[in-house]
């Protein structure tokens, strides 16, 4: 029988910080296993935490752009628990007054997965938030077999924790959410966000009901999910798994479970009751913080996030919606598309269309980030100029920009010289049309009756007699004015 789907997630999120949360150890990625520890993260005997201040402003600025609110006073408490790669036998996190209360993400279309964006069921959805709380991440186990690695490099790193209300109700949406809240974090300079270091990580807790009216099914948490792809499988198989026990009457028992991506299957961890089993107090080690001042401070740097742009661009540059959502979707490419569109006679319009379909194109062939392009945005504006002016065309740019990805420091103009794209005096290249004309009766009358398509066939023989290499567009334009 069919039932009803209902998500809630709890995201894994590292702040982007120079050092650890309760100590001064690195953060960066990528070092000599245990190599950036200290008793502190080690969870040594004695050792005292120290709170990373700049953490807890960047965990209020994301409340910010996720439009949470927060208490007056923050605290800090110990939730115990025994895992090789938590030391102390506790985590210091959040459960009684957390930073960041509320809010909530919005859904972007085009963040759902490609094979789902033609029907989206909730189109514009806003996924609410019930908290946001900030704690220290824990150690990187590497099983190998019969043994386990730790590496306590990553112990430490300050770790928000994203904790959604249960309004997601498809693994498409999930991806949505994921990507959207992805996008915003990135931008907003809060993390990196990047799922292959580690660095946003996912528990998905799903339960399934037969109808609306009745109360929530029986929760099942899928634990530590590293790929937006293998949580959008989890969720499907955990969906179907539930669904034919259900229907044999089999009830379902709260539990974590995990997902094994080679299998495409998931398996029992433990049975879990509720909170009460970590045992949370507070933590002795840590006082109080009062929220109001660090707000003040990070609030002026509240940057634009991907909708509000979006919106600014179809206001200010006459964009299509799908080409906002493609510019705002990441930062240096709307700095790109910001810095193109101030050319002097350049339509933003076509500047966007430039971009998108024109220059990431050839990037993406070369497999290079717009962040990494060897072409500034005042060079991509030269040469978007000569095609305005009908200096060069369309295609004859594509081929200049060939060359200047290679030679960024030429100029397009000497670039299109140098590629025979000049420009040819009109009456000579008049005195060439009625040649052509001249030189085809036939195909000159099946135009005129109406095949319209034969027109590029003269254009080409234009070009073909022509010294150099007009613009094909200015060559069908003169030979329009002679025969249609």
């Amino acid at each position: 029988m069919p039932y009803l789907v209902t998500i809630g997630l709890e995201v894994h999120c590292q702040v982007k910080t120079r050092t650890k949360m309760f100590c001064s150890c690195e953060t960066s990625f990528g070092g000599e296993p245990n190599t950036r520890t200290c008793p502190v993260c080690l969870g040594l005997p004695g050792a005292l935490p120290v709170l990373n201040r700049y953490a807890i402003e960047k965990t209020l600025l994301a409340g910010l752009l996720l439009d949470c609110g927060s208490p007056e006073i923050s605290k800090w408490d110990r939730k115990s628990y025994f895992y090789p790669d938590m030391p102390k036998n506790f985590q210091t996190t959040q459960m009684e007054a957390p930073l960041c209360l509320g809010g909530s993400v919005p859904m972007y279309d085009h963040c759902y997965p490609t094979d789902a964006r033609k029907n989206i069921r909730r189109p514009g959805q806003t996924i609410r938030l019930n908290r946001i709380h900030l704690e220290e991440d824990v150690a990187k186990s590497t099983h190998l077999g019969n043994s386990s690695l730790i590496d306590f490099n990553r112990a430490g790193t300050p770790l928000m924790e994203i904790v959604s209300e249960p309004d997601l109700e498809s693994a498409e949406e999930a991806v949505a959410y994921l990507r959207s809240l992805q996008m915003i974090l990135q931008q907003g300079g809060i993390s990196d966000a990047d799922m292959e270091k580690g660095q946003l990580r996912c528990d998905v807790n799903i339960s399934l009901r037969e109808k609306a009216s009745d109360p929530y099914g029986t929760k099942i948490e899928l634990k530590n999910l590293n790929s937006i792809s293998a949580i959008r499988r989890a969720i499907h198989h955990e969906v179907e798994r539930q669904g034919e026990e259900l229907d044999m009457g089999i009830p379902q028992v709260q539990s974590t479970r995990r997902w094994d991506d080679d299998r495409g299957e998931t398996t029992l961890l433990r049975t879990k009751e509720n909170a009460d089993d970590y045992r949370y107090f507070a933590c002795p080690d840590l006082l109080p913080v009062v929220t109001a001042p660090l707000l003040a401070k990070v609030r002026p740097l509240l940057p634009e996030r991907p909708h509000e742009r979006a919106a600014r661009y179809e206001k200010d540059f006459g964009v299509s919606a799908y080409d906002a959502s493609v510019l705002s979707s990441d930062l240096p490419l709307a700095i790109y598309f910001e810095a193109l569109a101030a050319t002097p006679g350049v339509p933003g319009k076509k500047a966007a269309n430039f971009l998108i379909n024109t220059l990431l194109g050839t990037l993406n062939d070369r497999s290079v980030a717009i962040a990494d392009s060897p072409l500034s945005a005042e060079k991509s504006g030269a040469l978007l100029t000569l095609v305005e002016s009908g200096a060069l065309a369309l295609s004859q740019a594509k081929e200049v920009l060939a060359v200047l990805l290679d030679a960024p420091d030429k100029d397009p103009a000497s670039v299109a010289k140098e590629l025979g794209f000049e420009a040819t005096d009109s009456d000579e290249l008049g005195g060439l049309c009625d040649q052509v004309i001249a030189a085809n009766p036939e195909k000159v009358a099946e135009i005129k009756a109406g095949n319209d398509k034969l027109l590029n066939w003269l254009t080409g023989q234009v070009m073909k007699a022509a010294p150099n290499k007009p613009n094909p567009k200015t060559v069908t334009d003169l030979l329009k004015e002679r025969l249609i």
